[in-house]
């Protein structure tokens, strides 16, 4: 492997003509591809139907894209050859489903397919320019998070109209189909936040500092542990890597005050929350040891070995969500042996080593000194816990999974590629 390819220090080489008019369209079109990323990411926040308007938005997207000549990278090329990979053996798994009929199958695996290729795009997007790109993408996500946020925790205090539309079983679910999947959308825009806060100057904190509060409620709201846990692991590696990398000895000592704040700010919150009996009550359920669901041979932990065995069996896969119509009438609900079952042995692993290729590629780069390192501090937070969590949910269909292992490869392919804006610390935060 060559270093550009292995540091993803440069573009594919492309041709390079005068171009005449396409030169002109290629131009005009530039500001209108930024302002349909910005219009795509901000309809992740919109998931309740299927196909969603993310899906439709992209349909927007790539043929500006196209136009606009968005730049193919090195260093995004191991994604592309995962891709390309992952895609026969997805295909041939499709056709072993018994329960579900093949159209139904294809679709799911397509499904997987374009998310991929989402975060292939989004790989070569950002690394053309990572400052401006990530503003342009975390500006949007950050604002429909928000706004799901507050319909979510609004809806779940009863505060708004038709509040059981965007509830599920007691929780918050905002415009998702899942409480599991709202609560993580929102940590990735906190932890930009909360890094703000940080290490931004004290009369630009307030509004990160609100933004973070809001998202923490929402994820709150949602009831997910497992949402909960990404959301407390991801805020400790964001302040210590912080802390650690990039934190000179003034800002440490404010960074311990802030966390002391902070953490009585939240805990505060809590407790006032819990003082409502039926959120109270809720809350009790969730953080029991004992519950039915989790326990047992049929449970979400007792299922997996069993899910695991008959992985082992069927090296070209069972399809997908076969699972549920054998033994046991559930999803094995880990990531890593869903994949197996869904896309089989070839893509299983594809899969597997997208996961390692993204840690090494995320913890890789916080090596590197540089002003794009601060854009990466809040991904590889928000994308390790992540990756833990599938162990216990299936996220091979979540959107903003695949959002940040693009957003990750991206960063990581364009870490050289600096603005002038970022010539100044402070600049460089989002």
């Amino acid at each position: 492997m060559s270093a550009d390819i292995a540091t993803g220090s440069g573009p594919l080489p492309a041709h390079t003509g005068n171009g005449g008019g396409f030169a002109n369209l290629r131009i005009v079109t530039q500001p209108l591809l930024h302002l349909s990323v910005g219009i795509w990411i901000f309809a992740g926040g919109f998931v309740f139907i299927e196909p969603s308007p993310y899906e439709l938005m992209f349909l927007l997207v790539l043929p500006l894209a196209l136009i606009a000549r968005v730049g193919l990278h090195r260093g995004t090329l191991n994604l592309f050859n995962l891709m390309a990979f992952f895609t026969p053996f997805a295909l041939i798994a499709a056709f072993q489903s018994t329960y579900l009929s093949p159209t139904e199958a294809l679709i799911y695996v397509c499904v997987t397919i374009f998310l991929l290729f989402t975060s292939y795009f989004l790989s070569n997007y950002v690394a053309d320019a990572p400052y401006e790109r990530m503003r342009i993408i975390m500006r949007a996500y950050t604002i429909t998070a928000v706004i799901s946020a507050l319909i979510g925790l609004l809806a779940y205090l009863q505060l708004m109209p038709r509040s059981d539309l965007f509830l599920l079983y007691g929780r918050a679910k905002s415009m998702f189909q899942d409480p599991n999947v709202f609560g993580p959308f929102l940590v990735l825009p906190a932890m930009f936040a909360l890094q703000k806060v940080l290490l931004g100057k004290k009369s630009s904190a307030i509004l990160p500092a609100l933004v973070f509060g809001i998202l923490f409620l929402g994820v709150f709201a949602s009831f997910s542990r497992a949402a909960w846990g990404n959301f407390v692991l991801a805020s400790i590696l964001v302040f210590c890597l912080c802390f650690l990398i990039e934190a000179g000895a003034r800002q440490k000592v404010r960074m311990m005050i802030l966390a002391l704040a902070g953490a009585a700010i939240l805990a505060t919150s809590i407790v006032g929350l819990l003082t409502i009996p039926s959120v109270s009550r809720l809350f009790e359920d969730r953080t029991s040891v004992t519950q039915t669901y989790d326990g047992g041979e049929t449970g979400r932990f007792g299922r997996q070995g069993y899910a695991f065995d008959l992985a082992l069996q069927h090296p070209w896969g069972l399809g997908p969500s076969e699972f549920r119509y054998l033994r046991i009438k559930e999803e094995p609900h880990n990531t890593y042996v869903n994949v197996l079952h869904a896309y089989g042995w070839g893509g299983g692993l594809a899969y597997w080593v997208l996961v390692v290729l993204t840690l090494r590629r995320g913890f890789g780069t916080l090596v590197k000194r540089s002003p794009n390192r601060l854009l990466m501090i809040p991904l590889i937070s928000t994308y390790f816990p992540l990756a833990i969590e599938a162990g216990i949910v299936d996220t091979d269909h979540w959107r903003h999974y695949f959002l940040i292992v693009g957003l990750i490869w991206g960063v990581s392919a364009g870490y050289k590629r600096l603005s002038k804006e970022q010539t100044e610390p402070e600049m460089a935060l989002i």
